[in-house]
């Protein structure tokens, strides 16, 4: 009885923290409120976008189990990619049972799919940016700086990024968005090859950092060094 009472009491507390969600065009408020999220937490912490593998995404979603290791992880705009939207979206139900803490972020989503992530999560959260609104995010500027070649700046603007706080797998999210942005906006083949180049990169990195042994800070680092 007193298991069975424990194991109620448990699953309460892991439903009742299962999914927040964050939503909105208005980054910097949003990507705050998931930063804000995960600092409460003493959980190890696992980040994954779009630029991350499927087999990344299925162990994320997957959980530790309720006497594993507990972990929040960070979903970052996985829907950028259909595969792992798709797949995303079918877990949702099963998230209730894991022990880990999942914190979303998502810029847009159709009504259909906020409806399902209301459905689901603890928390669902709207950050959007007014229209008039023209300034930019800091951490979007390093966007600007890769995207123009200028390499002093965003190795500068990227150690003011560290400093803030700003984890680095989200600033790599950042980078790995804005390589994307940049393929739909070429007005020619050279830049086109280019930013094609930097989506590569970009993909590979947390991979590649993982199988060095290299914290992804440094990762990130040695790319705007070596790749801008």
């Amino acid at each position: 009885m007193y298991v069975d009472q424990y194991l109620q009491k448990r699953s309460r507390v892991i439903i009742s923290h299962m999914l927040n969600v964050f939503l909105g065009t208005d980054r910097q408020k949003a990507l705050a409120a998931v930063n804000a999220a995960v600092s409460k937490s003493k959980a190890r912490v696992v980040r994954i976008s779009d630029a991350s593998s499927i087999g990344d995404l299925r162990a994320a979603l997957a959980g530790g189990g309720m006497f594993g290791e507990k972990r929040i992880v960070v979903l970052d705009r996985v829907a950028d990619n259909e595969e792992m939207r798709e797949i995303m979206l079918a877990e949702l139900p099963s998230l209730s049972g894991q022990s880990d803490t999942y914190v979303l972020y998502e810029e847009k989503v159709d009504a259909a799919t906020k409806r399902l992530f209301e459905k689901h999560a603890e928390k669902v959260e709207v950050f959007d940016a007014a229209k008039s609104a023209k300034a930019r995010p800091t951490v979007f500027a390093l966007v600007n700086y890769m995207n123009a070649g200028d390499k002093k700046k965003l190795w500068v603007g990227y150690q003011q990024e560290l400093s803030l706080g700003n984890a680095p797998e989200a600033i790599h999210g950042t980078l790995f968005w804005g390589a994307k942005q940049a393929v739909l906006a070429a007005r020619n083949v050279r830049d086109v090859e280019r930013s094609k180049r930097l989506i590569i990169t970009l993909a590979e990195l947390p991979h590649r950092s993982r199988r060095r042994g290299e914290e992804l800070e440094y990762a990130l680092e040695r790319f705007i060094l070596s790749e801008v």
